[in-house]
């Protein structure tokens, strides 16, 4: 049987609450500056010149045939906690379209999809390219990870028909008190969610209150994701250039961090002779930049994305690439987790630490509360406030072999015990794909 096309319902923005009206008509009105915006993004790097249509709803590929799930997450992170269900949907016999907005997760997600699924970036929230997007893709189903909550394009897959379910949900009490201030508006796109899949029970209930009608509990899909993949002749050749070195890792760190690895190191280069300290910025692009300033500290520096290896002339390593953070959690028995010493709300430690790594991690850690209280409850992971007792956590883990591997054990431990989240989510799909294939949309 033949897919039936999608029509769109006629859609009554009259009917809405006049702030989103007034975002939706001011999105027509204002591609021209989203033009200008994507402009000057590619200027800056933050655009894949190639495929810059695709942020304006244009196609880069056609439509396979047959049912299509779109699923989309936001940046990295995000879109790689849809694997587990990408995977199970490609086997379910979707094609499985998968969407995120920057460059990294797009060149990380070219190498990570199974057979059966793509990327396309995902189109600005503008009605006329949310509508291009659609008539071309055409999905079944539609999966958001955690909070992306784009108001066009709630309303246009609503209008189609089309249910949208938000997988691995979050809403911190910060953000749930941002949208109470404008309560129609939550309730006007909440509605209009078919199934919200909470990380945890408090945000279920933030959902529900803010007009959510149908939220469940269905735990947190990264304590799922499988350990990232590694080259193993490149992990072995690290390993034989490392081999008798302490060596810690700072990972997907933010400006002002890799300032405090760089003072970690030199104040324990001499207590521990040899040191390398090996430092993942979050943005690669910003490899040269933190070279200098660790260069400009007095240290040896050498940078990945340049071609220097990790010698015994170097203190400190810059891994400025795209894909390999697999690789050096492997060769790391010990890394500070960033984003959290620094404001931004920290970044994620289960990989890690289900790779065998002890995890330090700053304060700041909103962004993975869930996740950093199951592994200090287990033991898995320590919070130090300030690059000060980053210092002294370091050095007492790099002093302590027997420690530093009962605390990795901990946490990989906790994130085993943690998981199931994808198996629910899967059972809860499961009458949305009945549905699909009561309506026809299989071919028979």
């Amino acid at each position: 049987m033949r897919r039936e096309e999608t029509r769109p319902r006629e859609q009554r923005p009259g009917d809405l609450p006049a702030l989103l009206r007034a975002y939706h008509y001011g999105l027509i009105a204002g591609e021209p500056a989203l033009a200008g915006l994507l402009a000057w993004r590619r200027r800056r790097g933050k655009e894949d010149p190639v495929r810059l249509p695709e942020r304006t709803g244009r196609p880069g590929r056609p439509r396979p045939a047959g049912p299509l799930v779109w699923a989309h997450g936001a940046s990295i992170g995000e879109a790689l906690s849809l694997l587990g269900l990408v995977e199970r949907l490609t086997r379910r016999g979707f094609t499985v379209l998968v969407t995120s907005g920057t460059r990294t997760s797009a060149e990380l997600l070219a190498r990570r999809l199974p057979a059966g699924a793509l990327h396309q970036f995902v189109p600005l929230d503008a009605p006329r390219y949310v509508a291009r997007f659609l008539d071309h893709w055409q999905p079944d189903l539609a999966l958001v990870a955690e909070s992306e909550l784009w108001p066009n394009t709630i309303l246009a897959l609503h209008a189609r028909g089309v249910p949208l379910i938000l997988v691995n949900g979050r809403m911190s009490e910060r953000s749930a008190r941002g949208w109470g201030r404008t309560p129609a508006v939550a309730r006007a796109l909440l509605s209009r969610v078919a199934l919200c899949l909470a990380q945890s029970r408090e945000e279920a209930e933030r959902f529900a209150r803010l007009g959510a009608p149908r939220v469940e509990t269905g735990g947190n899909l990264k304590f799922d994701a499988g350990p990232p993949p590694v080259e193993p002749e490149a992990l072995r050749q690290l390993q034989g250039v490392t081999q008798g070195r302490p060596v810690w890792l700072a990972a997907s760190t933010h400006p002002g961090e890799e300032a405090a690895a760089a003072a970690v190191h030199r104040a324990l280069a001499r207590t521990h002779p040899g040191l390398l300290t090996i430092v993942v910025p979050r943005h690669p692009d910003r490899g040269a930049e933190v070279a200098a300033q660790a260069a400009a500290a007095g240290l040896r520096v050498g940078r990945r994305a340049t071609g220097g290896q990790p010698h015994d002339k170097v203190d400190l390593y810059v891994a400025d690439t795209v894909g390999e953070l697999g690789l050096f959690y492997r060769l790391c028995p010990l890394v500070f987790v960033g984003g959290s010493l620094a404001r931004h709300g920290g970044q994620n430690p289960i990989e890690p630490a289900r790779l065998g790594a002890a995890i330090l991690t700053g304060p700041h850690v909103r962004n993975f509360a869930q996740v950093y209280g199951a592994l200090e409850r287990a033991g898995g992971a320590r919070t130090v406030r300030d690059g000060q007792e980053l210092t002294a956590a370091v050095d007492g883990l790099l002093g302590d072999p027997d420690g530093r591997r009962a605390m990795a054990r901990a946490g990989a431990a906790a994130i085993e015990a943690a998981g199931g989240a994808t198996d629910r989510a899967m059972a809860a799909l499961e009458p949305f794909i009945c549905q699909l294939i009561i309506a026809g949309r299989f071919a028979s």
